[in-house]
């Protein structure tokens, strides 16, 4: 069974390349991706990777590791949580009564 790992305080010039590398000396590293901003496409300092084999093995060894000169965080990935609809805010106009004219 596949394991997804979140990696954390990642180096800005961490790519997912570099990722991959460092979690494929462990297992079958089935995905690596540093999330980058959508408007700048710089780095946002996270990760995740997916291993065939050998998360454990990597979570254990490389939580608390140097990588690219930052110490990095790395953990079980929590599941994604559902961002359809919501409770959405409510909307502008009420508003305070005021007074007579």
């Amino acid at each position: 069974m596949s394991k997804n790992i979140f990696v954390g305080s990642l180096a800005w010039g961490t790519t997912s390349e570099g990722l991959e590398q460092a979690f494929a000396q462990f297992g079958q590293v089935t995905s690596a991706k540093v999330i980058s901003d959508r408007e700048t496409g710089r780095s946002k300092g996270f990760g995740f990777v997916e291993m065939e084999t050998g998360g454990d093995d990597a979570i254990q060894a490389l939580n608390g590791s140097d990588l690219d000169g930052r110490q990095i965080v790395v953990n079980e990935a929590r599941p994604r949580e559902d961002r359809r609809g919501g409770g959405g805010g409510g909307g502008g106009y009420g508003g305070g009564g005021g007074g007579r004219y």
